[in-house]
């Protein structure tokens, strides 16, 4: 089964039996923002306003980077990862590029 689904299951579970769901989202959200010809701002947020960027860069400054990461890498990790249910989100990566500096 796809990650998210047992989560979903068992948060339905605990609340069918009267208790808390334990399980959560942080809502991370990625704002791809198109301003210029190849350039993007690349917003990432959580549900309280939070930013969680993933690169150890400023994300609010347009970079080709950005454009290319939506136009290339974007389209193939949504419709093979998110929708498949194999993409846990970029929590991984955001470790990895942080070099043990964030949490």
């Amino acid at each position: 089964k796809q990650w998210y689904q047992r989560r979903v299951r068992g948060n339905v579970r605990r609340v069918m039996q009267g208790k808390e769901p334990t399980a959560d989202y942080n809502g991370y959200t990625s704002c791809p923002l198109t301003v210029g010809d190849d350039r993007l701002v690349l917003a990432e947020f959580g549900y309280d306003g939070k930013i969680l960027e993933t690169f150890p860069l400023n994300q609010a400054k347009p970079m080709w980077m950005n454009y290319w990461l939506k136009k290339e890498f974007m389209p193939p990790l949504y419709w093979h990862g998110l929708i498949r249910g194999t993409w846990r989100g970029p929590g991984t990566i955001r470790k990895a590029l942080s070099l043990g500096m964030a949490s």
